[in-house]
């Protein structure tokens, strides 16, 4: 059994391998960037060595910088996590060549599934249901295009190397066909550093159902599905194990399906095949077709975790040691139902832009599994995926498993930064969710109903107002006034007046418009109109009232007499990134959406886009450029009447 083990990620994949390797008695290496240098998995770990600067490319992207520090701690073997190097076939051959275990496949198995229009050729071959669609080297657009319309709108133009729905477009239509390509090109090259893509039919109503196989490179078997059908811009949202609708003739079919495809390479580890599903009607054994390949752990794997009772990365160090597989096909049973969400920091009423923030709280309840790589003091950075935590719950079926979703969600409390938690809390409560009608459209036909920003109720303004104040805190709001010290006061809070008159030691009158709130002190608690106060945390001028849509308001502070400028003429840079394009030249004219410039923050590209008909004015930064958030990047002349 390996005695010292290197891993080389960071985040809640890097915690969650640390807690395996200790239950096993196997010491454990971190490596960090300088923008993790007191991160979660850093304190957790045995041992930990720095390894660059916060860019990945300087530091968990370096192969030989990871392997040195294995080397100077003494470790025998890496485990990769996902992403970073997890599928790297370059990197997997250095450790074997430094005479490290690597935690994972061979580089060859790698390679054969790295790529996509070689993984469906060779699926083909092996007797897997794969895709309609092009996978050819030809890579000249007017050939694309001419596949595209072969195969018929709409089609998925898909990055042939890489995952996580990068370099990934849908082209509804012929017309949109060359921006889709341009975007999806974009994407890859930075990404993956290969801008090549394939074309697929798109399947209309899609489910995404993906079978857990674990290998030795002698046999392989596989561990049930899952079903990751609730996407937004191909990135999955929340997942579930076992798939609702699943008979168990599809189950085997597709079971088999995947077992052939990891026999088919010699397999070994962990890995999923994802299989794209006809969810028009009934799940058929004729109605799947391969997707792809992950070689490598999936973000999603505890939900497996939670039906089987197996623990994924303890067989892969079992396995990476030498050892058979732990149980056979027929050992494996399903244990009930259980669900995933990933909690992220970011804006979803505004376009799921990521968000950043010291966490000044952070809370899980004991109701859930809560895999997650940061602590209340932590910082969300723009450098990495703003992952907060993964959030899973089991239960006996799939209705009991839900509504304990449901809870955990609200009885999580994140302060600091935005969160999706009201957009989560949504998304399990919708009822086609909750009887089981998921496709990979879902979030698209429900997206703004699914991401309106809850309006704050009277009750909640009142403790917000009553909670930032400070008055809420006084024993008795009378004591120690003076003649013209008034007793009634305004405050501003979430851009709104709220006035606060106390009526004794425990009891305000809150105005919030035309409602008045009575907020009452029993038994050393604020009650507001009678309903007890929600869960809170307060940090600086602001409090984040915690709950299934949760809501932080900001109390105006009455000495700050700043103003702000519209920002009609200008597209302001809405988050730290780099410009990876400008579209346009000063002098251009422009009309309202025109595609302006590209920012890429957080490993995914953002296009920025003309507020209004106009010409470009100034160009403010290049493409190449570090920007900040909310600065200006191009500005629109000033129109008739603009002062």
């Amino acid at each position: 059994m390996i005695s010292k083990l290197l891993i080389a990620n960071r985040g809640e994949i890097a915690c969650r391998i640390i807690e395996s390797a200790r239950a096993r008695g196997i010491a454990t290496v971190a490596v960090y960037s300088d923008a993790d240098a007191q991160a979660r998995h850093v304190r957790l770990a045995d041992q930990a060595v720095r390894i660059g600067g916060a860019a990945p490319s300087d530091s968990y992207l370096r192969g030989d910088r990871i392997i040195d520090a294995a080397r100077a701690t003494g470790a025998e073997a890496i485990h990769p996590g996902y992403g970073f190097l997890s599928e790297n076939p370059d990197f997997v051959e250095a450790v074997a060549q430094a005479g490290l275990i690597f935690v994972g496949p061979s580089a060859q198995a790698i390679r054969a599934m790295g790529l996509k229009d070689r993984a469906k050729a060779l699926m083909v071959k092996a007797g897997v249901p794969v895709v309609p669609g092009y996978h050819g080297a030809d890579q000249d657009d007017a050939r694309l295009r001419a596949e595209a319309d072969k195969i018929g709108y709409p089609v998925l133009i898909k990055a042939v190397a890489g995952g996580g729905g990068k370099g990934m477009r849908l082209a509804e239509a012929a017309e949109d066909f060359d921006e889709a390509l341009a975007s999806a090109r974009a994407e890859a090259q930075a990404a993956f550093g290969n801008s090549d893509v394939l074309i697929e039919k798109f399947i209309t109503a899609p489910r995404h159902i993906e079978v857990q196989i674990f290998g030795d490179g002698a046999n392989a078997l596989h561990l049930f599905e899952r079903d990751c059908s609730l996407q937004r811009r191909h990135q999955k949202v929340i997942e579930e194990a076992p798939a609702p609708g699943m008979t168990p003739e599809v189950r085997a079919a597709m079971g088999a399906a995947a077992v052939k495809a990891a026999k088919a390479i010699g397999y070994s580890g962990a890995g999923t095949v994802e299989f794209i599903v006809d969810g028009s009607g009934p799940l058929r054994s004729d109605g799947f077709w391969f997707m792809e390949m992950n070689t490598r752990l999936q973000v999603e794997h505890p939900v497996t975790e939670a039906i089987t009772g197996v623990d994924l990365v303890d067989w892969q160090l079992r396995v990476a040691s030498g050892a058979p597989l732990p149980a056979t096909q027929e050992e494996l049973t399903i244990h009930g139902h259980a669900f995933e969400a990933r909690l992220y920091a970011e804006d979803a009423a505004n376009g799921f832009l990521p968000a950043i923030g010291t966490l000044s709280h952070l809370a899980f309840p004991p109701s859930v599994r809560a895999d997650t790589g940061v602590a209340a003091g932590d910082s969300i950075t723009p450098h990495y995926d703003p992952m907060v935590a993964k959030l899973i719950t089991h239960g006996p079926d799939r209705a009991t498993a839900l509504k304990a979703l449901r809870d955990g969600l609200a009885a999580t409390e994140v302060a600091g930064t935005t969160t999706n938690i009201g957009f989560l809390s949504a998304l399990a409560a919708d009822p086609d969710f909750a009887q089981g009608g998921v496709d990979t459209g879902l979030i698209a036909r429900k997206i703004d109903s699914l991401t309106a920003a809850p309006d704050p109720r009277p009750q909640d303004m009142a403790q917000a107002a009553l909670m930032l104040s400070g008055l809420g805190d006084r024993q008795d709001p009378h004591s120690g006034f003076t003649l013209h010290t008034p007793l009634r006061w305004r405050v501003e809070v979430g851009g709104q007046g709220v006035t606060l008159t106390p009526r004794g030691p425990d009891e305000v009158i809150c105005t919030v418009g035309e409602a008045a709130v009575s907020a009452q002190r029993l038994g050393g608690v604020w009650r507001f109109d009678g309903q007890a106060p929600r869960p809170c945390h307060i940090h600086g001028r602001a409090i984040t009232l915690f709950g299934a849509a949760p809501l932080t308001l900001g109390m105006a502070d009455p000495l700050d007499r700043a103003s702000t400028q519209a920002a009609g003429d200008a597209v302001l840079s809405p988050m730290p990134g780099l410009l990876r394009d400008v579209a346009v030249a000063v002098g251009d004219t422009v009309a309202e959406d025109d595609r302006l410039a590209v920012l890429e923050a957080m490993k995914m590209e953002h296009v920025l886009r003309a507020p209004r008909d106009g010409t470009v004015a100034q160009i403010a930064h290049e493409a190449g450029e570090q920007v900040q958030a909310g600065v200006v990047l191009i500005a629109l002349d000033a129109q008739d009447g603009d002062a």
